[in-house]
């Protein structure tokens, strides 16, 4: 008699993905999206495949999904890129061995900046420890969890499966600070793929109350700083790259006391460029209108607000203690204070608080000052040569790029700029529509951070245009990351300052007087390497040319764009504060 289980329809075989039981590799990621993690960018490898085993089971649930970049730098730079955006954290991870390594150039980067990143790397499964493994990175090896323990605020290998709860938690508490920064996990491959734990977990509570932000301001100081500003009779406030969430209060408080506004470089980005008590940028590519407003005699008390006081917005502050004697320092971090020391006070706390209390204050004390803020806004910003910001010449002024840049692209348009003379020109000459809209790396000055940065920031701005304006040099270290927004439809127009040649390097040459050596680049169609990689690519060799664009078909096209503009290499960017500060 025939075997009736074998008549009829046939049993239907699991899903071995789907099937699987949870792994440790499940958990963290779970964790990730409780905190509201949308993506982690990474290169996949042999030992890092149990987490992306993981993304791909948590994808398919409508969680978190992986992003892959084509060089591990680039996926680092991408995270940093979606943390500045949205605010959240910023996650990427690489295997074990070079996949690790490669990512060292990126995280210091963000350490530099004070980003909050989440660094992933496998490790070798732990019986393989000391065994010459391939790729292998442990303590025993080229331990890299000691490489990133000096380019992150906790750097640390988790050593069996019991550990992994804790210092999770413990690496993204450090990402948040105070000052907050990269902080990096290595895993072994066999924690990773180890069976869950079925029982409720008990961290998960923790991640949500230890997260809350802390306001941990020192009312005394505060006391202290109003008491100067009541004496003082004229006031200027420096914005820094940390003055973000507090810029409301910030405006608020210049306006009742009717101070005058200069931001450093990074600070640029806070800046609301029409306001008429803004003077411009302060150091590097700076404009003489906001160094007019430091040195001005009757300015009586700087207030240095989120300002990490770097040589690129005061230049050698320790020389100057002119400055220093009228100089207060608010920071989020005492950290920056020694910067520094001999400040008239230094006050730690949340800036935003800071500000909200001053206001208070003021409006109770109804104070009328002295203001040096003109009725009329016409000049508050002075450039350096306004005529070649309207210039039509051939080659393309870098200056009068900048204008159409600012002109042409919408409002909400993400500006993300890159090491090398992008640097100079569009801190000088760039005049975003919006206020936060402008991202600058300059911590550690990492050549390629713009280009990996505005994939992310394109993914942590659906539906906004992202301008990422590179030089030809930063393009041939890291363009393939193009790719990246090719695959995943993104609006990122890629703009290259085309002058064949390193050009901060060469112009650099010339003004310290050093030998010219080592700055030349090949001719390189840009354009159709573009197109090669399966976006759009365009040579501009005019103004004509570019304003000829349909650059709303730009913002609006499912995919990146390319222009290559060949911009006149003999334009001499706006960075002898730099020069000055190496002493050549």
């Amino acid at each position: 008699m025939a075997d009736t289980k074998s008549l009829g329809t046939a049993p239907v075989q699991p899903d071995l993905a789907t099937a699987k039981k949870p792994e440790l590799g499940d958990l963290v990621v779970e964790y990730l999206e409780s905190i509201g993690v949308e993506y982690i960018f990474g290169v996949p490898g042999g030992a890092i495949e149990p987490l992306y085993n993981a993304m791909a089971r948590s994808e398919r649930r409508g969680g978190l999904r992986p992003i892959v970049a084509r060089h591990e730098a680039g996926a680092a730079f991408m995270a940093d890129g979606y943390a500045r955006e949205t605010g959240k954290l910023g996650v990427c991870c690489a295997t074990t061995g070079p996949g690790a390594t490669n990512l060292i150039t990126a995280v210091a980067s963000a350490h530099a900046d004070n980003i909050p990143m989440l660094v992933i790397t496998a490790q070798t499964a732990l019986p393989q420890f000391g065994k010459r493994t391939l790729q292998e990175s442990s303590c025993t090896a080229v331990n890299t969890v000691a490489m990133f323990q000096h380019c992150t605020r906790f750097s640390s290998l988790v050593s069996h499966r019991g550990q992994l709860e804790g210092k999770l938690l413990s690496a993204i508490l450090a990402t948040q600070g105070p000052p907050a920064g990269p902080a990096h996990l290595s895993i072994p491959m066999d924690v990773l793929s180890s069976p869950r734990r079925l029982r409720p977990d008990e961290y998960k509570p923790l991640f949500h109350s230890l997260l809350n932000v802390h306001d941990m301001t020192n009312l005394p100081a505060i006391d202290s700083l109003f008491e100067e500003i009541e004496k003082a009779q004229h006031i200027l406030v420096v914005l820094g790259e940390d003055c973000g969430e507090a810029m409301g209060p910030i405006i608020e408080f210049v306006e009742r006391v009717h101070a005058l506004m200069v931001s450093g470089p990074t600070g640029k980005r806070w800046a609301e460029h029409a306001h008429p008590q803004y003077r411009g940028v302060l150091g590097f590519g700076g404009h003489a209108s906001a160094a007019h407003a430091l040195n001005d005699e009757r300015i009586d008390l700087v207030l240095a607000v989120g300002t990490r006081m770097d040589d690129l917005t005061f230049g050698n502050l320790n020389r100057n203690k002119a400055l220093q004697e009228k100089l207060i320092q608010i920071d989020l971090t005492a950290e920056n204070f020694h910067l520094a020391p001999l400040a008239r006070l230094h006050v730690c706390g949340t800036i935003q608080t800071i500000f909200r209390t001053l206001n208070e204050r003021i409006h109770k004390e109804h104070r009328q000052r002295l203001c040096l803020v003109p009725d009329r806004c016409s000049s508050h910003l002075t450039f350096n040569e306004p005529d070649k910001f309207l210039s039509d010449a051939i080659p393309i002024k870098p200056q009068r790029l900048m204008r159409e840049l600012s002109l042409r692209f919408p409002a909400s348009t993400r500006f993300v700029i890159d090491a090398g003379n992008s640097w100079a020109w569009s801190i000088h000459y760039l005049l975003p529509k919006g206020r936060g809209l402008y991202r600058i790396a300059m911590g550690f000055g990492a050549m390629g951070w713009a280009i990996g940065a505005s994939v992310g920031t394109a993914f942590g701005s659906p539906g906004h245009p992202v301008v990422c304006l590179t030089g030809d040099g930063s393009w041939l270290m890291s363009g393939q990351e193009l790719t990246v927004a090719v695959a995943e439809k993104l609006p990122v127009i890629y703009v290259i300052l085309n002058d064949r040649a390193l050009g901060m390097v060469k112009h650099g040459q010339r003004l310290g007087g050093a030998e010219p050596v080592a700055f030349e680049l090949p001719p390189v169609d840009y354009a159709q390497m573009a197109r090669a990689m399966g976006a759009a690519g365009h040579d501009i060799a005019s103004i004509e040319e570019l304003t000829q664009l349909d650059f709303d078909a730009m913002c609006r096209r499912a995919g990146p764009t390319l222009l290559n503009i060949r911009i006149d290499p003999e334009e001499v960017p706006p960075m002898a504060s730099r020069m000055k500060t190496l002493g050549r």
